[in-house]
């Protein structure tokens, strides 16, 4: 048609290599994330035609070793496509260690209050993830920690339960037990999977994800000192305690 340009195929569009993905690792805030469900397609690629002002490098003459070398070992030869190497991915993070800087975090509590570790520097922390509120281990370990709460003052600590109960659970487990330090709420389990709390665990036999009920115990320069996980429930705050006091 009159009017129109023809575009022809035979142009190729240049695409640069990806870059290195870049992981801010100093700093982790609890949020949601979207996460895609249906899984990727990718289109087949069209065969370009020739161009004879400049020619398309054969399939052997483009795969070429990482070290800068054709695919017959020699040096590459003018006319052959060299592809440098891809910058190496980020290694996946694995389990906190004894040492390692604690995530940071930012929680509600029934309380009212949002809660950071920024804000307890100066005292030692007690982080325990638990599965869910009024369940029997739960109970009886956030009532080991109420019990021993003095004592836990006494020691410049300070006590937080988490799970993944909303607000409203949480006031009701607090009250009606009587808990005398915060419960925060971790909607989708968003700072629990950080820590290393959530994942494979065996219950009943059998391999579920969920919340693996853990402690952190965080110095007072913001590094995890002790880690406890899994976690038994009976003697397991005095146990925390006692470490504290060494």
């Amino acid at each position: 048609m009159h009017g129109l340009r023809a575009v022809s195929h035979d142009a190729k569009m240049h695409v640069p290599p990806p870059g290195p993905l870049v992981v801010d690792s100093a700093a982790m805030v609890a949020r949601k994330t979207t996460r895609s469900t249906s899984p990727t397609t990718r289109s087949r690629p069209t065969p370009s035609k020739p161009n004879d002002d400049h020619p398309t490098p054969s399939r052997k003459q483009a795969r070429v070793a990482a070290n800068g070398k054709s695919p017959n070992g020699k040096s590459p030869t003018r006319g052959q496509v060299i592809r440098k190497n891809k910058p190496d991915a980020p290694k996946k993070r694995g389990k906190l260690a004894v040492g390692d800087p604690a995530p940071e975090l930012r929680l509600s509590s029934d309380d009212g209050k949002v809660h950071r570790l920024a804000d307890y520097r100066g005292k030692r922390i007690v982080l325990y993830f638990y599965p869910r509120d009024n369940t029997p281990g739960c109970t009886r370990e956030s009532c080991d920690f109420r019990d021993l709460h003095r004592a836990f003052s006494k020691a410049n600590t300070v006590v937080l339960g988490i799970s993944g109960d909303s607000l409203e659970s949480h006031n009701k487990f607090r009250r009606k037990f009587e808990l005398s330090f915060p419960l925060l709420s971790d909607p989708g389990h968003q700072v629990a999977r950080v820590y290393g709390a959530y994942g494979p665990k065996t219950l009943y036999g059998k391999t579920v994800e969920g919340v693996i009920r853990s402690t952190f115990v965080i110095a007072t320069d913001g590094r995890i000192e002790q880690i406890y996980s899994p976690v038994r429930v009976d003697g397991h705050a005095q146990k925390v305690l006692s470490s504290i006091a060494e």
